[in-house]
């Protein structure tokens, strides 16, 4: 055991993200390819004397209690691993919420290591893995970083080869928030019968060959219908020389891809009202040595 352990806890971008019909569960039916990029909040988890689990944050606007993702990741790794053992938390947040970055589910997923990490436990990666499931739909997918592929809810994961190392400049309005539920709600509107999902092999080819031209985001145009200034983000970033850029998940932060920071950063002179993150794509060998982690999808 450990007295303390430090986490961090990256945030992603969706490469290609499509979104078919509703599900037999209620759940929408996904095609995604994740990237793990280097913004990231940090987590600290330590043992506490009182038998229960303490949350602190440094955003006072987020619950500290069974509703935040951390604290039940907490406490379904304390149930699993059978610890009567209280746990103090510490989370700093860096990345923006509700914007698409998957801040929540990486905290979470964080949150999932660093307990195996305290206690110096070992868990079946299926194990942990299903746990991860339970907690969110992309907590899975932080598990492993690096680019992957994510169907069904976006909870199955496939690991796919690393594109090369590219600045991604992120751009997040202050005044714009977009809920998950909301966007699912509004692209529900423009579903059709002919939304089934495709097959896997035309959707990664579809993909494939926008890596470096361009990127594709179904919520984009329920998204930007109702927040055109997110549209005019994503144009400013490609006239600043971004290679690509899209809409985060489903927004409402959207991102450029960009062959180096000099350019990146350049790019980010045009959001001066905005706030911005020059960051970068992580592999996934970078991913798990940042995480000290060495579970395997």
């Amino acid at each position: 055991m450990r007295h303390s352990v430090t986490q961090p806890a990256f945030a992603k971008i969706n490469l290609c993200l499509q979104v078919h019909g509703k599900r037999p569960d209620g759940y929408h039916e996904l095609r995604t390819i994740f990237q793990a990029i280097s913004l990231h909040d940090s987590l600290e988890l330590s043992f506490a004397s009182s038998r229960g689990i303490t949350l602190e944050i440094d955003d006072p606007a987020l619950p500290s209690d069974s509703r935040n993702l951390v604290w039940r990741a907490i406490d379904a790794m304390r149930k699993e691993l059978r610890l009567g053992l209280g746990i103090r938390a510490k989370l700093a947040k860096r990345i923006p919420v509700a914007r698409g970055l998957g801040g929540g589910s990486s905290d979470a997923a964080a949150a999932l290591i660093a307990m195996l990490r305290l206690t110096g436990r070992k868990l079946p990666i299926e194990t942990v893995s299903q746990i991860a499931s339970s907690l969110g739909a992309d907590v899975p997918f932080f598990l492993f970083g690096g680019r992957a592929m994510g169907v069904s809810r976006g909870d199955e994961i496939y690991p796919l080869p690393d594109g090369p190392g590219r600045s991604v400049l992120v751009v997040s309005p202050h005044n714009i928030g977009v809920s998950t539920k909301d966007a699912y709600a509004w692209i529900d509107r423009r579903l059709t019968n002919s939304s089934s999902p495709h097959k896997l092999w035309s959707f990664c080819a579809l993909c494939w060959s926008r890596q470096e031209g361009g990127m594709a985001n179904d919520f984009e145009a329920a998204v930007f219908s109702r927040h055109p200034r997110l549209r005019q983000i994503k144009r400013d970033l490609l006239r600043g020389g971004a290679a690509g850029a899209a809409l985060a998940g489903s927004g409402s932060a959207v991102f450029g891809v960009f062959r180096n920071p000099a350019q990146a950063r350049r790019a980010a002179r045009r959001f001066p009202k905005d706030q911005v993150f020059v960051t970068g794509t992580l592999s996934r060998e970078e991913y798990r040595k940042a995480l000290h982690w060495s579970g395997t999808p």
